[in-house]
């Protein structure tokens, strides 16, 4: 991408106050991007806001604040979504469909406007889950998507919204680019309130114990059941680089770092120096037994895949949480304006 390109159109970035999309406002604009950050939410409820942004209030649920949103530029991320950990898809199947709207509405706004490239940040969660069920996954490569088995509700809006960029492609000429996240995490993002990741709230559940001075940590499911997870500064690298490249298919982007819960639990209180009693909430939202990332195709494509190791990430993202509970931030959202 020219400079003379990044200067001649705003990129618009939707879903710019949440944790993905500010941190990715924030590494377009020091590329010296144009920048339109547009998101539903009330700018101070936003997790990062830049002043050099163009920074709009615009429910992307409805198409005519679509055209608004899209109208003037040429490229378009696309991380507006209803979502959160598993405690919140898995109990929010309803709210989670209804972000197909977003990216209905984006996709035809799109090809009203004359935008010619269009990025959807899809979900590991498409992937089937018969495909899920024993804790030692070998990876999901992307054709493990189909026979269709995804995460209800979550799951299905992703998938289908999948093919809905694929088919406004093939209709209708517009580039469309899509990657399957699996399990963001790092500082900025939410760590208290239903909505935070396996990650964050493990932290935060530390963090709580030392400072009441309890010596016990609650655990949902029986911490055997398996992940990876991908720091945020390699989300948004491998993010751009899909974007700007000529692959059309879905791309897995994520950490082929597997470890069991228990084992990310083992690492956040090493890094605390405590050890702490484990309560497994048997009851609670806990998916699948077993999900990871295959990144041979990735790797094969951009001789590159997510490496910075989970211990690292983790160690970024529990000085950050620890310092807005010690300060008092709120605990559903982080602001900060720049």
């Amino acid at each position: 991408m020219t400079h003379e390109f990044m200067s001649k159109y705003p990129i618009l970035v939707a879903g710019a106050g949440g944790f993905i999309g500010g941190q990715l406002v924030g590494e377009l604009l020091k590329e010296g991007v144009r920048v339109r950050a547009v998101d539903k939410k009330p700018q101070w409820q936003w997790y990062q806001r830049f002043t050099d942004a163009e920074n709009l209030t615009l429910n992307l649920e409805n198409k005519d604040e679509c055209v608004k949103a899209v109208n003037g530029c040429d490229w378009i991320y696309n991380l507006a979504a209803d979502m959160g950990g598993m405690g919140f898809i898995e109990l929010n199947k309803g709210l989670c469909m209804l972000s197909v709207l977003i990216n209905t509405h984006l996709l035809m706004a799109a090809r009203q406007c004359g935008a010619s490239r269009f990025f959807y940040a899809s979900s590991a969660c498409v992937y089937a889950g018969y495909k899920q069920r024993e804790t030692a996954n070998p990876g999901l490569k992307e054709e493990d998507a189909y026979p269709a088995d995804p995460e209800d509700g979550y799951g299905w809006e992703k998938l289908f919204s999948e093919r809905m960029c694929r088919h406004f492609a093939e209709d209708f000429g517009v580039e469309t680019r899509v990657a399957r996240y699996h399990n963001v995490y790092g500082p900025w993002g939410t760590y208290d309130g239903g909505r935070e990741k396996a990650p964050a709230a493990i932290c935060r559940k530390v963090i709580e114990a030392i400072r009441s001075g309890s010596k016990e940590i609650e655990v949902w499911g029986d911490g055997h059941q398996t992940r990876s997870f991908q720091f945020i500064d390699d989300c948004i690298k491998g993010t751009k680089m899909i974007m700007r490249s000529d692959v059309r298919e879905p791309l897995n982007l994520g950490s082929a770092e597997m470890v069991s819960i228990n084992q990310l639990v083992d690492i956040v209180e090493d890094i605390a120096g405590v050890k702490l009693e484990r309560k497994y909430k048997l009851d609670a939202p806990k998916g699948v037994r077993g999900r990871s990332s295959d990144n041979m195709r990735i790797k094969k494509l951009f001789d590159w895949e997510p490496s910075i190791s989970l211990r690292s990430g983790l160690e970024k993202t529990y000085v950050w949480i620890y310092e807005q509970m010690v300060s008092g931030n709120s605990k559903d959202s982080v602001v900060n304006r720049f």
